[in-house]
């Protein structure tokens, strides 16, 4: 099947971008040939492929219509939401937030349900592989609650744990300390909050860092709490720390079950949490897979080849916290 599409100039402009970056992005997305001759754009190939990539230009040229730079990973987020049934606009244009000329959005399917079940529920679970967004969007998150004044502290923890060191063998206080660990939290609040503003909301207590060992004993109200690489609590760790959920509080948990880094008798207690809060009100658990993954392509690659190569091995050769994953 070969069809033709008219676009408008712009639209057509935009597509080709700098050295057809758009343009050959969009080919190796689509199953089908796409050349584009001035403000002719043509299709070729089975008659579904077609059809599908059809609907993935119109979509596109109606984002350029209104405005919007097309990035080569926009038109995976449309193919995406296309393939499921959803609105691309809906997910592309939820701006979750913004500083200065930057906007924080849903790019997958996956990310809009994520940040919409923050919205709507008291504590979230975000489980996944690497380059998911599950902590950016947290930290986004986060930073729109604080600045609308939803909340009035913003909560970041995780456990020490890391390649077999302890916190106390690092030099420094505690901040020097707690810095390694929390470093990919600290980076996302500064990518989100102005360097003067983030400096003194820390020294006045309105951003907390603290490892995971020193939120037992307290109750954390009017709070946007964060707790990443939470694969790596125990479940009597995950216990304690969500029942420090105090008044108007929100929770996100992030984790991913691949990538315990536990010693082998020891539970993840990221792993079987579901099975202890699945049916409990305001808790929802949002699931990523390698097709959420927002980094350099190569990293989808990296991620679907672990993947295979887990399963792949056989059950008494798998780690301890693969197996009960």
């Amino acid at each position: 099947m070969r069809r033709q599409l008219e676009l408008e100039n712009a639209v057509a402009t935009e597509l080709a971008g700098a050295h057809d970056a758009v343009l050959r992005t969009l080919e190796q997305q689509l199953d089908c040939d796409v050349f584009l001759r001035g403000n002719m754009l043509t299709l070729s190939g089975d008659d579904d492929a077609v059809e599908a990539g059809a609907e993935v230009v119109r979509e596109l040229a109606e984002r350029i219509e209104r405005g919007h730079e097309i990035a080569p990973d926009t038109i995976a987020a449309i193919q995406g939401a296309l393939e499921v049934d959803a609105s691309p606009r809906a997910v592309l244009e939820d701006v979750v937030w913004r500083h200065r000329s930057r906007d924080v959005t849903p790019r997958t399917v996956n990310q809009k349900r994520y940040v919409d079940s923050i919205r709507r529920n008291t504590i979230t679970f975000g489980i996944g592989p690497a380059g998911t967004g599950k902590t950016w969007l947290a930290v986004a998150m986060a930073a729109a609650a604080l600045s609308n004044r939803e909340v009035n502290r913003i909560i970041l923890t995780r456990p020490a744990v890391e390649a077999g060191e302890r916190l106390g063998f690092l030099p420094g206080d505690l901040m020097a300390k707690v810095d390694p660990y929390l470093r990919p939290l600290f980076d996302a609040l500064h990518d989100m909050i102005d360097t003067a503003r983030f400096t003194l909301y820390m020294e006045n207590g309105v951003i907390e860092v603290a490892p995971l060992a020193f939120m037992r004993g307290r109750t954390l109200n009017d709070s946007f709490i964060i707790l990443d690489e939470a694969q790596n609590t125990t479940p009597e760790q995950m216990k304690m720390f969500l029942t420090r959920l105090g008044e108007n509080s929100k929770m996100v948990v992030t984790g991913d079950v691949t990538q315990v880094d536990l010693p082998s008798d020891q539970h993840s207690g990221l792993v079987t949490i579901a099975d202890v809060l699945d049916e409990v009100p305001g808790i929802e658990f949002i699931r990523f897979g390698g097709r959420d993954v927002i980094r350099h392509k190569l990293v989808q690659s990296i991620v679907a080849a672990y993947a295979a190569h887990q399963e792949r091995l056989a059950p008494e050769l798998r780690p301890a916290a693969a197996k009960r994953a």
